[in-house]
């Protein structure tokens, strides 16, 4: 009992110990305010050393005595996550008066720092180290041409916001290339005074070899321009009727939106086999692509990446010009981004730039329903559905920043694009179907979209205002429709495809569209539907569908397939093995170690399509023809 009792105290004693308690974050960053910034920012940015690809940096700021925060953009528009490349600068000296001053990092945000100065002009100098491999990260810069981004080479001012420091930017590149940007030039390399929000939104590609092609529509007095830079000269000559369907697109945009916000527009189109490939990102005034040196070679095998130009193009009005309220922020640093309406930004911009790529005819009516059954067929197969609901995916960015992922059908990754568009589709074929036709999505985004003019201001909306926009279409409980498709787990919102007139089959034949995909983008072969699992050039295993044949045979990302049924792999091989509507069996390599697995699939072949549905009006045909 003594022995008890003494445990008993010497245990109260312990738990009754307050321990240490965690040291209190006090911020010393000034909050921004919507305020002129006394003064103009100067950043001149020299680009020549190509071949260490180093960027460097030169700003002048004026400021009055005392203590100065200068900020690295944390939060970029377009990545919808923090993802600044703090990790990429180097160098970084500050001077006054022609005397160093020492500045700290800040201790709870490496983003941020500190330098207490005298009255008068900081010199700020520093370095920005772009990749130099692969294994660093995306190349930006090529023998022949390079990308800069604004956000990896600026410091600017804390206590402001971003619209209201002003800002003279310079660029110095390589002897003899050429500047694309959507910012103003008034000497070559030498810049219109702009806001930094306006700068940060406006990306520089430069190159030897250049070609401009005028895209406005015949009268209109808005210059919209495709600049393409590449690493050969032939490759930036472009066939007349690629052209012409590029002006189509943006044709097609202004009749659907009936307006531009935008004073001018610019595609940077950049294609080199060094840099990093098949990127794109939107801004107001303009949207950036990066992709293979010969992408624009065989354009009658390009189906499956065209949509890109109309979706990039549309995010100038869904999500730049018209913006969540919660994914605007004063600068790039003190507010966090919050993503809750991904499903409209990017949702809204997969459909209408889905829809947009057909009518401007870059996709022919079938490679449309091509696309929306691979839309359908991929949200059916998404096991994380059972667990996760959509409305959470828009938090993805910021979970994962597109790291690689072992089972991303059961963790799900940002299907607030692709079902999102799903929502957008059941939403206009509502409307049709109510309406008799005569109302559509397109009245929708004409409203929401479609106000202000030539004004590039950004106009925040929330929930509530797309529930007003949509009742002042067709009156009807979209609060309940929205929410329900937003939560709901397990089901797939297909009312829109049965709407529409069509529905989705398999068949053991894959469409052109989708042989495209993989013989241009995968450039291996895509056995999602059947098996479960997508074998890329060298081989690999680069997807397996979570409780699909495959995973439940214990295939998973990452292994090498070597043989099927005892004889070394071909793609023809696999195919015939899953035709033949019967077990088989795979030889591969994970590592150092070799396994035989054998599937047990007697499903055949299986690719989706689109097929007519009599029993409704092919509403969908509708909602593809150009206007």
């Amino acid at each position: 009992m003594r022995t008890l009792l003494a445990l008993f105290f010497i245990t109260s004693s312990a738990l009754a110990s307050p321990g240490p308690q965690p040291l209190a974050v006090t911020s010393t960053i000034p909050a921004a305010k919507d305020v002129p910034y006394p003064g103009t920012l100067k950043i001149a940015v020299d680009t020549t050393d190509t071949a260490r690809h180093v960027y460097k940096v030169r700003e002048e700021l004026p400021v009055a005595a005392g203590d100065v925060t200068l900020l690295y953009p944390r939060w970029i528009p377009g990545a919808h996550a923090p993802e600044g490349t703090i990790d990429r600068l180097a160098g970084l000296v500050i001077t006054a008066n022609g005397k160093r001053l020492d500045w700290t990092r800040d201790v709870s945000d490496v983003f941020a720092f500190h330098v207490t100065a005298p009255a008068g002009t900081l010199v700020i100098e520093f370095q920005y180290l772009s990749p130099v491999a692969r294994t660093v990260g995306a190349p930006e810069i090529a023998r022949e041409l390079l990308v800069l981004d604004w956000p990896q080479v600026t410091l600017y001012p804390a206590g402001y916001f971003t619209r209201q420091i002003p800002v003279e930017a310079t660029v110095r590149v390589p002897d003899g290339w050429k500047i694309a940007t959507a910012l103003d030039q008034i000497a070559p390399g030498t810049f219109k005074v702009v806001p930094v929000e306006t700068l940060l939104d406006s990306p520089v590609h430069a190159g030897r070899f250049y070609k401009k092609y005028d895209l406005a529509p015949a009268g209109d007095k808005i210059a919209v321009a495709l600049e393409l830079m590449a690493d050969r000269q032939d490759a930036v000559e472009l066939k007349p009727e690629v052209v012409t369907l590029q002006r189509n697109l943006v044709a097609q945009a202004y009749k659907l939106f009936g307006t531009k916000h935008y004073d001018h527009y610019n595609f940077l189109y950049s294609l080199s086999d060094e840099l990093g490939t098949e990127s794109t990102i939107e801004h107001h005034r303009g949207a950036e692509y990066v992709d293979l040196l010969d992408t624009f070679a065989d354009w009658e095998h390009t189906s499956a990446w065209r949509d890109t130009f109309a979706h990039e193009y549309v995010h100038s009005w869904d999500g730049k010009f018209r913006r969540p309220a919660d994914l605007w922020t004063a600068d790039y640093n003190t507010a966090p981004m919050r993503n809750s309406l991904l499903w409209v930004y990017e949702g809204g911009t997969e459909y209408w730039g889905s829809v947009l790529t057909a009518r401007s005819g870059l996709w022919t009516k079938q490679q449309a329903l091509d696309e929306f059954a691979i839309y359908v067929a991929r949200m059916q197969q998404q096991a994380g559905r059972s667990w996760r609901p959509l409305q959470d995916t828009t938090n993805d960015e910021i979970v994962n920043p597109r790291r690689p992922m072992s089972w991303v059908s059961q963790q799900r990754f940002e299907d607030y694009y692709v079902e999102g568009a799903l929502i957008w589709l059941d939403a206009d074929t509502l409307i049709r179907e109510k309406t008799g036709n005569k109302k559509s999505l397109d009245d929708f985004a004409r409203a929401f979209f479609g106000d202000h003019d030539r004004d590039y201001t950004p106009l925040t909306y929330q929930f509530d205002d797309v529930v007003k926009a949509l009742n002042g279409v067709y009156a009807y409980d979209w609060t309940t429709f929205l929410r329900t498709r937003l939560t709901q787990l397990a089901k797939v919102p297909l009312d829109g495809l049965a709407r529409s007139g069509y529905k989705l089959v398999f068949t053991a034949e894959p469409t052109e569209h989708w042989k495209n995909g993989e013989e241009v983008r995968l450039k291996g072969v895509d056995h999602s539907f059947s098996v479960g699992f997508v074998v890329d050039k060298e081989a690999m295993l680069t997807y397996v569908a979570w409780d699909s044949p495959a995973a439940k045979a214990g295939l998973t990302v990452g292994m090498k397939l070597l043989a099927v049924d005892g004889l070394q792999y071909e793609a023809g091989r696999l195919a015939r093995a899953i035709a033949a509507k019967k077990p088989f069996e795979l030889i591969l390599v994970s590592g150092e170690v070799y396994v035989t697995k054998r599937v047990d699939y007697r499903g055949g072949l299986r690719y989706p399509r689109l097929v007519r549905d009599p029993s409704h009006p092919a509403l969908l045909d509708d909602i593809l023809m150009a206007r």
